[in-house]
């Protein structure tokens, strides 16, 4: 019985997203790491930024086929959040099917990852571009065949030694980041709206750099 109720819950949910207006339907994907061991660390600003909004828009995550992911409306437009639990290196598999499946257009998604060439909390919002050594984007760019999909670059600096890249993005925000964490997430949620319901010239000259 308990079967049936969850499926039936999963039938009416896959439509309600569905059903929507493919050019209104939007694919936000927040990159990381699964698993208690990467929670907090700079790697995982993607998955941060979108359990920020979630919570912020008291939404539910169910977990699905290649990840976590929660519908966010507003105004007419229909949010797709989702964390890939196909860890980073694999990210573009589970972009590529939720697009598919949802059939939204390209240029309706917005990747979310961490960028050591910016100071701590800079947001950079781009509609193309390289990999710039990112794993995760760069298994995306291969999956999708394309580097013309939009990412939005949150800061972590660069403020390690040589030979430490690795350990640097897989630790935890020290006492001076932690404090500043959340109103440089109340702005990344802005641009998440803003880039679906502005568009994104407007949101990459309104946010970029702030």
């Amino acid at each position: 019985m308990f079967a049936f109720f969850k499926k039936l819950f999963a039938s009416k949910s896959n439509k309600q997203i569905t059903e929507s207006d493919p050019m209104k339907k939007f694919l936000i994907a927040g990159l990381g790491n699964i698993g208690p061991k990467y929670e907090n660390t700079r790697h995982n600003i993607g998955f941060k930024m979108l359990d920020f909004l979630a919570e912020k828009e008291s939404l539910t995550w169910e977990t699905v086929k290649l990840g976590d992911v929660t519908i966010h409306k507003k105004k007419g437009r229909t949010f797709l959040l989702l964390k890939p639990s196909t860890y980073m290196n694999l990210s573009g598999k589970a972009v590529k099917y939720w697009l598919e499946k949802e059939k939204i257009p390209l240029e309706n998604l917005l990747v979310i990852t961490d960028d050591l060439n910016l100071p701590f909390g800079t947001l950079r919002i781009k509609t193309k571009g390289s990999d710039g050594g990112h794993n995760g984007l760069k298994d995306i760019q291969h999956t999708l065949q394309t580097t013309n999909y939009n990412r939005f670059r949150f800061g972590i600096s660069d403020e390690f030694s040589k030979g430490r890249q690795v350990d640097y993005v897989l630790s935890k925000w020290n006492e001076e980041e932690q404090k500043n964490l959340e109103e440089r997430l109340e702005k990344g949620s802005q641009v998440i709206e803003s880039f679906g319901l502005a568009g994104t010239a407007i949101t990459m000259n309104t946010f970029n750099g702030k």
